[in-house]
């Protein structure tokens, strides 16, 4: 097994922005979310459009980006495996950095995904393989997806809906404290469970939100590092795996990111740390249950503890392990692919400047998405360090 070790600590992150605001955008195109986030990102740097050399990103090809910026750079990315893909893009970045490749990355995400300004879309051909092995059977987006390994997992563990919603209500609690977030009105197990039912056995309160926005970063080498305006947050550990697309494909309706078995292990071996290193945590929630399933997934609870887990509030203010304080898909902003949001909020932690959602001493985060419908999963370890 190569020895990723030796790429600890050798890369940071010295740029994160977000587009000026979330929600709903309707006078922002796709590229346009790019380009503003990007343009945000060097600004934070104290960096012009000219000293980037790397870009990465997903949903557009990097050749529409670059046109749309008017660089050339020398090292390119355009892994797009969903939402996770941007965590997979730092990872690269960090190698491409050290082999010479390029000095500074750029990494972009921008999506209209409520307004749908320059957005694709549309069903799969009735050639491809969804089109002929799920769709036929009632596979309609999103919801009649993601609802199909949670039901497994009840029926095995014995988890209840009273659990997942716990996960909506600890998430809102964090909203609450963060004036960028599209819901903040607290809510309650009860409200979830008589919010409107969607795909059981997910309400309506289950699910993520559906909005405009985006975010970029820019990484740069270690030599580097502290020359910039804002405190640096060092690349620790990365772990990425793709395995099927379709839900019908599912190793087990259990483990809905099986991948995690393969980055979980590949980013604390490269971080050197362990869990109970893990001051703050980031976990895809695209539905109530999935940072359920990234906790056992990565072994901070065993397989069926994770619904027990968040009922007692262990990830909401107060708690001893606080997870998504951004508000997450469920609360804060989703766009289509996650992934950005969740690592611009471990960045914001790490450096100190989360304002009312601070959570205090944090000097390792991890952030854990998955990519598409169960199809790829990617693991980031982060340190201020």
């Amino acid at each position: 097994m190569p020895d990723s070790t030796a790429l600890r600590h050798k890369v940071a992150i010295v740029g994160a922005a977000e587009t000026d605001t979330v929600g709903n955008l309707p006078t922002h195109s796709t590229l346009m979310l790019h380009a503003e986030s990007a343009y945000n990102a060097l600004a934070d740097a104290g960096l012009q459009m000219s000293d980037i050399d790397g870009v990465a990103t997903a949903g557009i090809s990097p050749a529409q980006l670059t046109e749309y910026l008017g660089i050339m750079p020398r090292w390119v990315d355009g892994t797009s495996v969903g939402g996770g893909s941007f965590l997979i893009h730092v990872g690269h970045a960090v190698a491409a950095i050290a082999a010479g490749y390029a000095n500074t990355v750029l990494i972009t995400h921008g999506e209209s995904g409520r307004s749908r300004i320059g957005a694709g879309g549309g069903a799969p051909a009735r050639q491809s393989t969804g089109g002929q092995f799920e769709a036929p059977y009632g596979v309609a987006g999103p919801p009649t997806m993601f609802s199909i390994p949670i039901a497994r997992h009840m029926k095995v563990f014995g988890t209840t809906e009273e659990q997942l919603a716990a996960v909506s209500v600890a998430t809102r609690a964090w909203a609450v404290k963060n004036p960028r977030a599209m819901m903040r009105d607290p809510i309650t197990v009860e409200d979830v469970l008589n919010s409107r039912m969607i795909a059981w056995p997910l309400h309506l309160l289950n699910c993520c939100l559906v909005t405009d926005g985006g975010g970029a970063l820019i990484l740069v080498s270690e030599e580097r590092a502290r020359d910039f305006p804002q405190k640096p947050v060092w690349v620790l550990g990365r772990g990425e795996s793709t395995m099927h697309q379709g839900i019908a494909q599912m190793i087990d309706f259990t483990e809905w990111t099986a991948a995690a078995k393969v980055t979980g292990p590949d980013a604390f071996r490269m971080a050197g740390v362990g869990h109970k290193d893990i001051d703050h945590a980031m976990f895809y929630d695209a539905f109530s249950h999935t940072p359920m399933y990234s906790l056992e997934a990565l072994g901070f609870v065993k397989p069926g503890e994770s619904g027990p887990y968040f009922a007692e509030m262990h990830t909401a203010p107060g708690g001893d392990f606080p997870v998504n304080t951004n508000g997450g898909g469920l609360s804060y902003t989703h766009t289509g692919m996650y992934g950005m949001f969740a690592i611009q909020e471990s960045v914001a932690q790490l450096r100190g400047v989360a304002a009312d959602r601070q959570v205090p001493g944090v000097e390792t985060g991890i952030v854990h998405a998955p990519g598409g419908m169960f199809s790829a999963t990617a693991t980031l370890i982060l340190g201020n360090r």
